[in-house]
């Protein structure tokens, strides 16, 4: 069973040098040969061909960093479904028109690039908007509405 070791430096306490040797040692990088690559003989050819026979040739050189990318533009969507059980309410607000049995809804009014096709529709519309998905399209044709597709880049 182990046995819990102390800490080395609770019993170095009063030593004076916490068994580093002499005064002098353990102070800086310069004991251990310097910081990152120095010493690894880069310039000169002293280490380098061992150096690279043990780690390859993408020990040296410099590696770079990768350019933070634009983000992509992904297109705002609603459902079909949202439209078609809250179309009443959109009347209201006046973000919608009604011509005889048909709602005209533009989606950009509303702060939508595209028509998605989840949920189910029960009324007759004329939808523009930028783009559509496969199943929104067949739903509105399904049920006699009418999709205007804006070219938008």
């Amino acid at each position: 069973m182990p046995v819990n070791k102390r800490k080395k430096f609770s019993r170095m306490r009063g030593s004076h040098t916490h068994g580093g040797g002499a005064k002098k040692k353990r102070r800086g990088a310069g004991n251990r040969g310097g910081r990152g690559m120095a010493g690894s003989g880069k310039r000169a050819d002293q280490k380098k061909p061992t150096i690279i026979n043990e780690y390859g040739n993408n020990y040296f050189g410099r590696v770079g960093f990768n350019r933070p990318q634009k983000m992509q533009h992904y297109s705002k969507g609603i459902n079909i479904g949202f439209i078609n059980d809250h179309i009443n309410n959109l009347l209201e607000k006046k973000l919608i028109k009604k011509e005889d049995d048909v709602y005209i809804i533009d989606l950009k009014k509303l702060g939508y690039e595209k028509l998605l096709g989840k949920g189910k529709v029960s009324i007759k519309m004329q939808i523009k908007a930028s783009s559509f998905s496969k199943k929104a399209k067949e739903k509105i044709k399904a049920s006699d509405g009418i999709l205007e597709e804006e070219n938008v880049k």
